[in-house]
């Protein structure tokens, strides 16, 4: 069992920047792969970042690359989403999963456990 939050989201103009936060529980929060999706109303949810276990691999969808970091701080339980130059396209509820594996993956059926999701909203 895995409970996951997160915080952060809110409403930042075009090209600000914003850095979401997950908080995981539990003692082996280090033996996950994380990773970020975000959906809007009526759309797949769709793959946004990834990092292994030990942070030494990410993974990016193409249509944030160059603009969004991910990060984990393993003593803190804390996986980041670095968002900078964001755009209005990038407005969506964001959702932080565990991958119950080292390995990360840009597939969210392989993702066993999610958060509430937060709000991110760009105006132009």
């Amino acid at each position: 069992q895995v409970q996951l939050v997160e915080s952060g989201g809110g409403l930042v103009q075009a090209g600000g920047s914003l850095r979401l936060s997950c908080a995981a529980s539990g003692r082996t929060f280090s033996t996950y792969a994380m990773g970020w999706f975000r959906q809007a109303p009526g759309k797949e949810r769709e793959f946004v970042a990834a990092v292994t276990w030990s942070g030494g691999t990410t993974l990016y969808a193409d249509s944030v690359k160059g603009r969004f970091t991910i990060s984990r701080d393993n003593a803190k339980n804390t996986v980041y989403l670095q968002m900078n130059s964001l755009k209005p396209e990038d407005t969506d509820v964001y959702y932080c999963a565990a991958h119950r594996a080292p390995i990360p993956t840009r597939n969210r059926d392989e993702y066993e456990y999610w958060g509430q999701g937060t709000q991110v909203t760009v105006s132009s």
